[in-house]
Parts: structure tokens; sequence; C-alpha cells
């Protein structure tokens, strides 16, 4: 999944925030795809046996174990946040739809509801 530099990521959502600050984009996706949907723990000072380590190497695993703080409890899913992702990197609808393991009508609705503006957090009231 190779950056196009004349297309901007959609910007993540504040649960996805840290991981996109920590692995940028395409680690973000990466990692939320592998470790979506569960909690996980993340070592302050990895030993080279973690998965994440693995991944991403023991800079980043031990970045996302310092601000372990801001993570959400469990790795979010954020499917439409990587749809859109997808997307922007030019992938059709229905290979987004494998890689999330999702209904294509699913992907649609996700990039219809950015397509046509629409605040993902609508439901959020407005503090001014």
């Amino acid at each position: 999944m190779s950056a196009d530099p004349g297309k901007l990521s959609p910007r993540p959502p504040a649960q996805v925030a840290p991981y996109v600050e920590v692995l940028g984009v395409d680690g973000a996706v990466k990692f939320l795809l592998a470790f979506g949907g569960a909690e996980l723990y993340l070592a302050a000072n990895p030993k080279g046996r973690g998965r994440v380590e693995r991944m991403f190497g023991a800079d980043r695993a031990a970045a996302l174990a310092a601000m372990a703080e801001r993570l959400p409890r469990r790795v979010p899913t954020a499917k439409p946040w990587i749809a859109q992702v997808l997307r922007a990197r030019g992938l059709p609808v229905a290979e987004i739809a494998r890689i999330l393991h999702a209904t294509d009508v699913s992907v649609r609705a996700w990039l219809r509801r950015t397509d046509l503006g629409e605040d993902p957090d609508r439901r959020q009231m407005r503090l001014f």
C-alpha cells in the first residue's frame, strides 16, 4: 500500500490518531488490520518477542507503549476510515471489501458518507 503523493489521506478519527502519529497512515492501517477489535498489551520495554515489535520494530513498539494512556482499551477496527484511506490509494470497492472482511454495500455506505461531506461525528453535539 504505497502512498500517492498527489492524494491526501483522510483525517483519522480521534481513537486512531495516536496510531497514525507513531506509525504513519500506512503503518496505522496495517496495525489496525492486524490487531483491531481486541485488547492488546504493549510492553514498555520490548524484548523482541512481541508481534507488534516484529511488525514495526522496537522503537515504534516502545513509542506506542509510551502513549498507552491515549490509546483505547481495545484496538479500534476503524473500518470506515481504512476504507477511505484505501480508496484514496485507488483501490476498487470490491478489493477494499475483501481487505476489511466487509460487504461491498458497507464499503460503499462508508465512502458515500464522506463523499457527501457528512461529519463522521455528527451525533456529537458542538461545544460552541
